[in-house]
């Protein structure tokens, strides 16, 4: 199994990115991929799944309240990858982000994988955020 990360880099307050997750050796559709992010001095932090539940419906996508309306996930299963597009970053966004993905599916929300984590994990990629 692998999960490769890119995307990363340097970007100005305010400006956008395209993380995008790479994925190999699982049957893609048939598990959900999420985004976290890392920022020193805090805990890991989920910020989007897809396919999961957002409590409402399932095989949707779900996100954390920090990133709502900041960021989009999507996901392309012919070519097994997973985008996120952030938007209006803001310096406190500086970390390292990571994906993964897991097994449970479409039908678990957000804040469960947020909470106990996934199977499988990439090895990250770095945002700096200058102000």
């Amino acid at each position: 199994v692998q999960l490769v990360e890119s995307g990363g880099g340097l970007v100005q307050t305010g400006g956008s990115l395209r993380l995008s997750c790479a994925t190999s050796g699982f049957p893609f559709g048939e598990y959900t991929v999420a985004w976290f992010r890392q920022v020193p001095g805090k805990e890991r932090e989920g910020l989007a799944c897809v396919p999961c539940s957002d409590g409402n419906r399932d095989h949707t996508t779900d996100y954390s309240d920090s990133v709502k309306g900041r960021f989009a996930i999507s996901s392309d299963n012919a070519k097994a990858t997973v985008s996120l597009i952030l938007n209006n970053l803001q310096p406190e966004d500086t970390g390292d982000y990571y994906c993964a993905a897991d097994s449970r599916g479409g039908t678990v929300t957000g804040a469960y994988y947020w909470l106990y984590g996934m199977d499988y994990w990439g090895k990250g990629t770095h945002i700096t955020v200058s102000s």
